[in-house]
């Protein structure tokens, strides 16, 4: 068990690993990443049940599916630094031949990853084809998954969240990131996602609130979310976050979707990150 104070330190060294992996590279998300940062740290550090040593049956352990994969930054880091594959590895990160793709891929064998991702609406679906087996092996552990708020302006989703709640899939936590910026303007702008929460009850989920950059909030929801599992509905957790969250010029933009800091705000960003476990 870690104290939240232990788990923001961690999130935060994540959060220097981001910057400097999209920096070294030129390329890459760093806005999403920093603000699923507290979120996927909470995950492998505080909530599910997981082995580092990786087997992709995931048999008797919580699986992760990450849905938009263009925030693999994020995902490689909090893999890294729980054991999955050494952190001097993030030095690698969008090189060509290497492990850390851009998006996350399965051909490169990368512990921790079960599908590729990146092609936004897919997850849902694929999870719940594990949530299915895991029921029909008798295994009690949960699945999770993260999308983002832009991604629900894909139809595939809307399928899945169907067939979720016609099948009673119920030993799934997904959550969306609520960050209001995609990759062209905000979404309000580009496609207004109306009334989120209630478009999801419709379809049949339990639906939960979070501030995913509050640390605390993060693991008590998701907490109470574990409790709604095994009632006969899937749980959607609503998380709002903010873009580029712990670094100031980059918060609240969608301009940080999709570009990397230079020298000088790599420099600027680092002195707002602290250092708590040492950098790769």
């Amino acid at each position: 068990m870690s104290t939240i104070t232990e788990l923001e330190k961690t999130a935060s060294q994540v959060r220097r690993d981001i910057v400097r992996m999209v920096h070294a590279c030129q390329s890459g998300h760093p806005g999403g990443s920093l603000g699923c940062a507290d979120f996927i740290t909470a995950l492998y550090f505080e909530v599910m049940k997981h082995d580092k040593s990786f087997n992709m049956d995931g048999k008797n352990e919580d699986l992760f599916f990450l849905s938009n994969g263009h925030i693999s930054p994020v995902w490689y880091s909090v893999l890294a630094r729980s054991g999955y594959f050494p952190v001097a590895e993030l030095a690698s990160f969008r090189k060509i031949d290497t492990r850390l793709q851009g998006h996350p891929t399965t051909a490169e064998h990368l512990p921790g990853v079960r599908i590729a991702s990146g092609s936004l609406g897919q997850g849902l679906s694929v999870a719940l084809g594990a949530a299915q087996v895991k029921k029909l092996n008798n295994d009690n552990c949960l699945v999770y998954t993260l999308h983002g708020d832009g991604e629900l302006q894909e139809g595939q989703i809307w399928e899945a969240a169907m067939y979720a709640a016609h099948h009673k899939i119920d030993n799934i936590i997904s959550t969306i990131d609520l960050n209001g910026q995609q990759i062209d303007g905000s979404t309000e702008q580009v496609m207004s996602l109306g009334d989120i929460k209630g478009k999801w009850i419709a379809f049949g989920w339990d639906v939960l609130e979070m501030n995913g950059n509050n640390m605390q909030n993060v693991i008590d929801t998701i907490n109470i979310a574990k409790q709604h599992t095994g009632k006969g509905k899937p749980v959607l957790i609503l998380m709002k976050t903010e873009m580029g969250a712990g670094v100031d010029f980059m918060m609240g933009s969608h301009k940080w979707h999709g570009i990397a800091p230079n020298n000088e705000q790599l420099a600027s960003a680092l002195a707002q990150l602290e250092e708590s476990i040492g950098d790769y």
